[in-house]
Formats: structure tokens, C-alpha cells, sequence
């Protein structure tokens, strides 16, 4: 399976093009924004579990990594409420679930594989923010080829990002324009390297999930 596949152009989903796509197991859904591959694939999705659901034990031999929307994600009798952020490196194993339902944002197939920390992150904690001038970054993750953080641009900020790297964007809250088009909460984008649009926070300020600079990992299933 293929969706947004060319990495060399412009890929932007927003909340009323999603389309959830029942997964193998009941009750669990998919909205899937990038895949290269069958049901072991290199993918970026948001999953949404019913109150309930779970996927048996299973390993991640390209690695997993999480950011949970809203409910509370559950793994291996630990409980994760909206604003936690994982990476679980690869040839990590764990049983997925929620019992009160849960939607995350999940990268699969995306890690080096000289990964080998457990990341785990709250970032509704003030103490792991800090501030640059008007803009607030919570770091989750960063190596010589990726750099992950959490944005809070106040109104009217031009997002910062690099313009010689690939850079992917989930809006967590909050609003975007590109020259006069809007983007709501819950838009994803992934802009190749070189594709700088001033990106514009709205009236109320934005939050986003930010990834540049990540390399294409050996994907699984293509």
C-alpha cells in the first residue's frame, strides 16, 4: 500500500479529508497519513482505540515512536494520558491498549537502528518546556540526523524551520495559514527539504509536533 508515498513533494492531510480504516483488531481504526507497505510497513498514522481495545503482545523491529492525543494510552500495565510522547526502539516488544479509549499519533519503520533508549515524556509538565524570545519548544528527541520537539507559537509568530532539511508538522491546537489558507487542529503536513512556506500561527497562537532532518530508515513490507 502507498499513500503520500513521494517524499519529494508536499503532502498536507487536514481533519476533513481523514478517512479511518478499521485495523486487524476490533474496534481499533486507522487514519493513515503516509505508508510505504503492506501491514508491516513504514507508516505514519493516527490510531484511535475504542474503550476497551488492545493489540496482543508484539514486537517493533523497525521501531515505534508515540505521541498521545487524547484519552490515555496504555502499554505493559503503564498509563500514558494525553501529552505523553514515546519512542520504543527497535526489536521493542509491548501490549498496546486503552481501557477508557485513546487516539495517538504513531511512526513505524522510522528509527535508526542504533537506537536502543526507551524515551518517555510528559510534555503537559511545564518543567520539560523552555522558551526562545516568544516561541516554546519541549525537546523529545534529538541525534545527528533527527530533532523532534513540541512548538508553541504565539499569535501571529512565522513558524522557524530549516530549509535545507525535511520537516513534518502535526497541528496540536490552534490554527495555521500559508498566505491566506487556514489549517485547523488536527492538520498534518510533511514538506521536503527546500519547501519553506511562512507558516503563520493563527489569533489564539499554535501548538505542533515538529520533526526535521530524519533520514529514510530500511523500510519494512514495501
Amino acid at each position: 500500500m502507498l499513500v503520500n508515498d513521494d517524499f519529494s513533494l508536499r503532502a498536507i492531510v487536514q481533519t476533513h479529508d481523514y478517512t479511518w480504516v478499521p485495523s486487524q483488531q476490533t474496534g481499533i481504526e486507522r487514519m493513515m497519513l503516509d505508508r510505504l507497505g503492506g501491514e508491516a510497513a513504514r507508516a505514519t498514522s493516527i490510531v484511535r482505540y475504542a474503550p476497551g481495545t488492545g493489540y496482543p503482545l508484539h514486537a517493533h523491529p523497525g521501531g515505534e515512536e508515540i505521541l498521545v492525543l487524547s484519552g490515555t494510552f496504555s502499554e505493559d500495565n503503564c498509563h500514558y494520558p494525553a501529552g505523553w510522547y514515546l519512542r520504543n526502539p527497535p526489536g521493542s516488544a509491548h501490549q498496546p491498549g486503552s481501557a477508557q479509549g485513546a487516539t495517538i499519533f504513531v511512526k513505524l519503520w522510522q528509527m535508526s537502528s542504533a537506537e536502543c533508549q526507551r524515551v518517555r515524556i510528559n510534555t503537559a509538565d511545564a518543567a520539560n518546556w523552555h522558551r526562545q524570545d516568544s516561541l516554546a519548544i519541549c525537546p523529545l528527541f534529538s541525534s545527528e540526523t533527527e530533532q523532534v520537539v513540541l512548538m508553541k507559537l504565539a499569535p501571529g509568530d512565522l513558524l522557524p524551520f530549516r530549509t535545507d532539511r525535511r520537516t513534518e508538522l502535526l497541528l496540536l491546537g490552534g490554527q495555521l495559514a500559508i498566505t491566506g489558507q487556514v489549517y485547523a487542529k488536527g492538520t498534518w503536513m510533511r514538506l521536503p527539504a527546500g519547501d519553506t512556506p511562512p507558516l503563520q500561527a493563527g489569533a489564539a497562537g499554535a501548538t505542533l509536533y515538529v520533526k526535521s532532518g530524519f533520514s529514510d530508515y530500511p523500510q519494512a513490507g514495501r
